[in-house]
C-alpha cells in the first residue's frame, strides 16, 4: 500500500467526508496555521533570507505538501533543519543559487519517489539522524545568541568557532532592553504550556513582545527595522537563470537538501502513522516533497519538507484529512494578505527566542546521550556525524555518515554471517535442531560445509578463507538453508569454489538453496555449471547422492 503514487487526498474523500470531518480540519488548519506563522518567518530570518519568504514557503509548499502528501495529516514548510544549509547557500551563491538549488533538490525528490525509493530512506540508521539534528540544533541556537542578546554584528561568521569568537569579543555590545525581551519570550514558551497547550507559546511570545515594543515605544530591534517591513501580497513566478556551471557546483547542496527532505518528511509521515493509527505512502510522500520543492522557489520560496512539530499539533487539534494542512496554508496567506505589515513590529530578540526553543527540541539531547550506551559503531557514527555537522560542514557530515555507515553495515554483516566445516563431534551444535549435522551419517570423503547468514560481499572474503583452508574431499555439500540472499560478490566467491571443485575432481552438491540465490545462481548460469542434479531439497537427499558418488568412485 505504501509503495502506491496516489495521493492520500483522494482516498480520504473517496471513503466518506462528513461535515464533522471538515468541522475538526477547519479548526485544525487554523490553529496550525497560526502556529506556524512565527516559525516561517523566523526560519527564513535565521537561513538569511527575508522573513516573507518563510511565509511564501508556508503557504505555497504548505499548501502543495498537502495536496499531494502520502500522509493524511503532513503539514509542509520551511524547518530548522534547513536553516544550516540554506544560510550557506545563500552566502556563497546568493539568492539566485538558492533558488537552483531547491529546484534541483525538488526534482531529486521527485525522482526519488517515482524511483519507489521512500521505503530505502527508512533505513537510514538512527545514530545518524540523531548526530545531524543534534549538531544543527547547536549551530542554531549559537547563531541566535546575538539577536537574542541585542548584538548586532554586521557579519555573523560562518565556522563554529569564528561564531563563538565573534559573541564573545562583542559581548559588551549587549543590549539590556533586548535581552530583557529575548528572556521574557523564553520564560512564556517554558511556563505557557503548563497554563494550556490549544494556544501555543511561541505565539503567545511574539504577541505579548510585540504589543510590549509597540505601545512603549521600546528602541529595539525589530523585523521592521532590520528588513523594512513584510510585504502583504504573494511574489510573482521568476524563472531563475540556469548555468551548467551553477548546476554542477551547486549538485551536493542540492543533494543534501534533498536527502533532508525526505528524511525529515518520512520521519515526520512515521510519527503521524503513529499518532493516528494511520499508514502512508512514503514515496507518494516524496513525489508531494519533490513537486513543493520546484514550486516554491518560483515563487520566492525556499526549501519545505514535512514538518514534526507543525503535523502533531494539527494531530492533536483534531485533524484528519489533508483538508487540515490546506485550511493552514490559506490561514497563512489570510494573514499575510491583511495582517503582514504587523509582522514589522516583532521584536529579533523574541524571535530568536523562539529559535531557542525550536532548537532545544530538535536537539534531542536525552537521545544523543542515551546512545552512548549503544554499540561503540553507532557511537563512532553518532559523534563523527555530530562533529562534522557542528565543525565542517553539513554535506559532508551526512556523505560521510552514509559512507560510514554502510562500512558499518559491512562489517557487521560480516560478523553475523558464519562460513566453515561442520564437524560430527562439534559440541556447540544445538541439539534441539532436527537437522543438525550430528543426527547425519556422513561418509568418509565427504565434507559438509555451512553458510549462516546473508551470503554477501562483506561474508565473501570469509568464505573463500575458510574455504580455502580445507583439503578438497571427493564429495563437497555446500548446506545454505540460512542463506537468505546472496549478491554478486557471493556469487564470484561461489564461482571460484566451483572452478576449484573441478580442478581438483570434486563433486560440489547444494542443499536446500532458497528462492532468491537460486534465481541469483540462474541469472549468473552457475547452475549450469554446477548441474542441476547436483541441487537438493535438503541435507539428507544430498547426502545420500554424497553416498551414491562415493560408492561409484570406489
Amino acid at each position: 500500500m505504501h509503495t502506491r503514487l496516489i495521493p492520500q487526498v483522494f482516498t480520504c474523500y473517496r471513503s466518506g467526508y462528513s461535515l464533522k470531518h471538515f468541522a475538526n480540519d477547519l479548526i485544525a488548519g487554523l490553529i496550525t496555521g497560526i502556529v506556524a506563522l512565527p516559525l516561517a518567518i523566523a526560519f527564513a530570518i535565521a537561513s538569511g533570507v527575508s522573513p516573507e519568504q518563510g511565509l511564501y514557503t508556508a503557504i505555497i509548499a504548505g499548501f502543495i505538501i498537502s495536496f499531494f502528501s502520502g500522509s493524511q495529516v503532513q503539514i509542509g514548510g520551511p524547518t530548522g533543519a534547513f536553516i544550516v544549509i540554506v544560510y550557506g547557500i545563500v552566502q556563497q551563491y546568493g539568492m539566485a543559487g538558492l533558488t537552483v538549488a531547491t529546484l534541483m533538490a525538488g526534482m531529486m525528490l521527485l525522482l526519488m519517489g517515482v524511483c519507489r525509493l521512500g521505503s530505502v530512506l527508512k533505513y537510514l540508521p538512527y545514530p545518524l539522524i540523531i548526530g545531524f539534528t543534534t549538531g544543527i540544533a547547536v549551530i542554531i541556537a549559537v547563531t541566535q545568541i546575538p539577536a537574542f542578546l541585542g548584538i548586532q554584528l554586521e557579519k555573523i561568521p560562518s565556522e563554529f568557532i569564528g561564531k563563538l569568537k565573534a559573541i564573545g569579543t562583542h559581548l559588551h555590545l549587549i543590549d539590556p532592553l533586548s535581552a530583557a525581551l529575548g528572556l521574557l519570550a523564553l520564560l512564556i514558551m517554558i511556563i505557557w504550556p503548563k497554563v494550556t497547550r490549544r494556544v501555543p507559546g511561541s505565539l503567545v511570545a511574539i504577541l505579548v513582545t510585540t504589543l510590549l515594543v509597540s505601545l512603549l515605544k521600546l528602541p529595539v530591534e525589530t523585523i521592521g527595522s532590520r528588513f523594512g517591513g513584510v510585504p502583504n501580497h504573494l511574489p510573482s513566478f521568476v524563472f531563475p537563470s540556469v548555468s551548467l556551471e551553477l548546476m554542477r557546483g551547486l549538485f551536493q547542496p542540492a543533494l543534501t537538501i534533498a536527502l533532508l527532505a525526505a528524511i525529515e518528511s518520512l520521519l515526520s509521515a512515521v510519527v503521524a502513522d503513529g499518532m493516528t493509527g494511520q499508514k502512508h505512502r512514503s514515496n507518494m510522500e516524496l513525489v508531494a516533497q519533490g513537486i513543493a520543492n520546484i514550486a516554491s522557489p518560483l515563487f520566492g520560496g525556499i526549501p519545505a519538507t514535512g514538518a514534526i512539530a507543525r503535523t502533531a499539533t494539527n494531530i492533536k487539534n483534531g485533524g484528519t484529512t489533508p483538508l487540515a494542512g490546506i485550511v493552514h496554508a490559506i490561514t497563512l496567506l489570510l494573514i499575510l494578505l491583511f495582517f503582514g505589515h504587523y509582522a514589522a513590529l516583532i521584536p529579533m530578540s523574541a524571535l530568536a527566542a523562539v529559535l531557542l526553543i525550536v532548537a532545544y527540541n530538535m536537539s534531542e539531547w536525552h537521545f544523543f546521550v542515551k546512545l552512548f550506551y549503544s554499540p561503540r559503531s553507532d557511537v563512532l557514527v553518532l559523534l563523527t556525524v555530530f562533529l562534522l555537522t557542528v565543525f565542517a560542514d553539513l554535506t559532508v557530515a551526512i556523505q560521510t555518515g552514509v559512507v560510514l555507515s554502510a562500512l558499518l553495515f559491512m562489517r557487521r554483516m560480516e560478523t553475523v554471517t558464519n562460513v566453515g566445516v561442520v564437524n560430527l563431534d562439534d559440541e556447540t551444535a544445538d541439539k534441539n535442531d532436527p537437522n543438525a549435522l550430528t543426527r547425519f551419517n556422513v561418509p568418509k570423503g565427504v565434507e559438509v560445509f555451512e553458510i549462516n547468514g546473508p551470503f554477501f560481499f562483506g561474508a565473501a572474503s570469509k568464505f573463500q578463507d575458510e574455504i580455502s583452508k580445507i583439503k578438497m574431499p571427493k564429495v563437497l555439500i555446500l548446506r545454505m538453508r540460512n542463506v537468505p540472499a546472496i549478491d554478486a560478490t557471493g556469487l564470484r566467491a561461489l564461482e571460484g569454489v566451483v572452478k576449484a571443485a573441478k580442478r581438483d575432481g570434486t563433486v560440489l552438491l547444494l542443499s536446500r538453496v532458497h528462492k532468491q540465490p537460486i534465481d541469483a545462481m540462474n541469472k549468473a548460469k552457475l547452475i549450469e555449471k554446477i548441474g542441476h542434479a547436483n541441487f537438493h531439497k535438503d541435507l539428507a537427499h544430498a547426502l545420500d547422492h554424497a553416498r551414491r558418488i562415493i560408492q561409484e568412485q570406489s
